[in-house]
């Protein structure tokens, strides 16, 4: 009878409750105040000794015999350490969930400089990165223009061109100076601004181009730094590295490059000769035109569905208007870069061309990184909205298309996409193509000519874009589809599932 008024009494025991209090700490960022209360504490630290009392071995005592006060001398400060991180776990999280805060990422909360009281409430705060909030514009009846591309004979002749560049050789330029399109062998020095030793690499492959890479180092105008030079010729440049750039030790700071030319090499294209047409599986130069006009043929509609979706991009885009702190688009480089691959291997990019576009990938500018990230937010939000996901069965037939197109077996490229991360980008890419097709359904499509839509679209990159003040200073009648407010899934960060 005891027992049965002990557990009932157990069962009524009332919920201590936590003190949270939330202040926003910037874009996309907010502090959390946590005031974790006595009682609650003193009920953490009798737990954790009462299930020590039961494990603990103590001389001159049974097992589960020692006393609270023996106990609480010799093992006192481990048990204070335990306690104290499980109430900032279960504080923080349940902070976060009660409030349905979305974070991106884990709570930045410095366990070193918490203690646990001996009296009073424990207290602690922390600041967390959060989904951006905004609304999303009308999804329905976005005007896209579709325009009509026709193979024509300098197309295919530039093609072929292109081939025979692909199927060249690099020759070496002995005496000669650097030319626009060489590729150049050279020993680098990398200096930091502040650091006091510079990083050297020998034997680096530098193309050089208008904004070429060094080392992975975006550097513009490359071609005229290097103009002109002969080998053991000696350039020097200052960049300044984008703070968003993939690579921490560079992030943000002043670079002195210094590159010093060993070797100079020049592309000879292939010639067009049997074995080139050997190679291609061709008779001669007519057949091998008549095979590549068939290829650019398959392309066209495939460079018709890009410019469709690529104007519901930027109407989602400009229509779309959030912040984005630094710190979040320098930590979601990665995962931009994953999409990004994801997206070129999805169309057969070969693995020589996609290494290459990787490469500018990374070094591309703050303003883009933001961009993919924007896109990211609001084509997520949208999957929402529409109650859009990827089935398993959808994203395995994107990976066998992927596979096919690229010579390989999908369940190896899946295994491949597992083990370097991927595959959780992937599909994403798949999800986000689902909601770009689910909005064509109700766009409102006009056919146009090729040479018309290519001067619509230079004539709309000229218009300067409206800043985030502007568009707010601008009256807009809300209908009621753009003032609901749909619950925002888990951000980006899904550690379980994405990484």
């Amino acid at each position: 009878m005891a027992k049965q008024k002990e557990k009932t009494e157990t069962a009524e025991k009332p919920e201590i409750k936590n003190i949270v209090t939330i202040e926003e700490a910037g874009p996309c960022k907010k502090k959390v105040a946590v005031e974790v209360p006595h009682d609650a504490i003193k009920e953490a630290l009798d737990e954790q000794y009462k299930e020590l009392k039961n494990e603990a071995l103590v001389p001159g005592f049974r097992k589960g015999r020692a006393p609270i006060r023996l106990l609480e001398k010799r093992f006192g400060k481990d048990i204070s350490e335990q306690v104290k991180l499980k109430l900032l776990a279960s504080a923080s999280e349940s902070a976060l969930k009660d409030n349905k805060i979305q974070q991106i990422g884990d709570p930045n909360i410095d366990y070193e400089k918490v203690t646990l009281p001996e009296t009073g409430s424990l207290k602690f705060d922390f600041e967390v990165e959060v989904r951006p909030d905004f609304e999303l514009p009308s999804l329905e009846g976005i005007a896209v223009n579709k325009p009509r591309f026709e193979v024509t004979d300098q197309q295919v002749s530039d093609e072929i061109a292109g081939l025979q560049k692909r199927s060249g050789m690099w020759v070496p330029q002995e005496g000669g100076s650097v030319e626009e399109g060489d590729q150049i062998i050279a020993h680098a020095e990398i200096k930091a601004e502040g650091d006091s030793e510079e990083e050297r690499r020998d034997n680096v492959e530098i193309q050089v181009r208008t904004n070429g890479l060094v080392c992975g180092i975006p550097v513009e105008k490359l071609n005229d730094l290097l103009a002109g030079a002969k080998q053991g010729d000696v350039k020097e440049t200052t960049v300044e590295v984008a703070t968003t750039f993939y690579d921490e030790k560079y992030r943000g700071k002043k670079l002195n490059i210094k590159i010093t030319v060993k070797d100079i090499k020049r592309l000879r294209p292939a010639e067009l000769d049997q074995r080139l047409f050997d190679m291609f599986g061709v008779k001669d130069e007519a057949d091998l035109r008549e095979k590549v006009r068939e290829m650019l043929a398959g392309r066209t509609e495939q460079k018709t569905q890009e410019a469709i979706k690529e104007q519901v991009y930027k109407y989602l885009l400009d229509s779309t208007s959030f912040d984005l702190p630094a710190a979040v688009v320098a930590a979601e480089s990665m995962n931009v870069l994953r999409r990004q691959y994801s997206n070129l291997m999805m169309y057969g990019m070969p693995k020589e061309l996609l290494d290459e576009r990787m490469e500018e990938l990374r070094a591309s500018s703050e303003e883009r990184a933001k961009e993919q990230l924007k896109t990211f937010f609001i084509m997520d939000k949208i999957a929402e909205k529409l109650g859009v996901e990827a089935s398993e069965e959808e994203i395995n037939g994107h990976i066998a298309r992927a596979a096919a197109q690229r010579g390989r077996r999908p369940e190896k490229m899946r295994e491949e996409m597992v083990r370097d991360g991927s595959l959780a980008q992937f599909a994403l890419q798949v999800r986000e193509e689902k909601c770009v097709n689910k909005l064509l359904e109700t766009a409102k499509i006009t056919d146009i000519d090729a040479a018309e839509f290519q001067k619509t679209a230079e004539e709309s990159k000229k218009k300067p874009k409206k800043t985030a003040a502007k568009k707010k200073e601008e009256p807009k009648e809300e209908s009621a589809e753009e003032t609901e407010k749909p619950a925002a899934k888990r951000p980006v960060r899904k550690k379980k599932t994405d990484e």
